[in-house]
């Protein structure tokens, strides 16, 4: 059970309704609405810079799940690891892509620049102090200068809103798998696939 209550979206403010119109989505596809939907205000704004990460995204969908999927297991955040966007598995995102998220740079099926984003993600969610000049070097062997913002910034918006949804502990329409106790993996478990 949630740590926080949700509201439903009859108790939301009227803007967030016509804005996320949530009588189309499942409770899961919901989210963190239910939650942030207690403060509208800085709900609008986190969905304007979200909307911005994901309507001017130059990196690949593939890339950015992966990236995602690698910091939501350091998060431990229950509902990252379950769900999968469909236009990631659109990209060519699989199972296997994903259970090569176990040890990633040892895995063959992801390339030098999902590897190297991967790692700066992993980064990002586990000792950010350790990105140094040789980390940038190695970004800057796949991606633009834009590009490398551009994941920093996707970066930081998984790792802390990730870690809010697992303080929030948002388990209820999950399967059986992600609502229990202990460290678990995005990787080898059921699979919820989201618009």
């Amino acid at each position: 059970m949630s740590r926080v209550a949700k509201l439903a979206p009859s108790e939301w403010d009227p803007r967030l309704r016509d804005a996320i119109q949530p009588d189309q989505l499942t409770d899961l596809e919901q989210g963190l609405s239910r939650y942030f939907a207690h403060c509208p205000e800085q709900m609008l704004g986190l969905m304007q810079f979200g909307r911005a990460l994901k309507v001017g995204r130059a990196l690949p969908e593939r890339l950015v799940e992966l990236v995602r999927l690698r910091i939501a297991f350091f998060n431990q955040c229950r509902s990252c690891m379950a769900i999968r966007y469909a236009d990631a598995l659109a990209d060519g995102v699989s199972e296997d892509l994903v259970c090569s998220l176990e040890r990633p740079q040892e895995a063959e099926n992801l390339t030098p620049a999902e590897k190297s984003a991967i790692r700066y993600g992993e980064l990002m969610a586990t000792d950010h102090l350790a990105i140094n000049e040789a980390v940038f070097a190695d970004l800057r062997l796949h991606f633009s200068e834009a590009e490398i913002v551009e994941l920093g910034m996707t970066c930081a918006f998984f790792v802390g809103f990730g870690r809010l949804g697992a303080t929030l502990h948002m388990v209820d329409e999950l399967p059986e798998a992600f609502k229990g106790e202990g460290t678990i993996a995005p990787w080898g478990e059921e699979r919820i696939v989201v618009r």
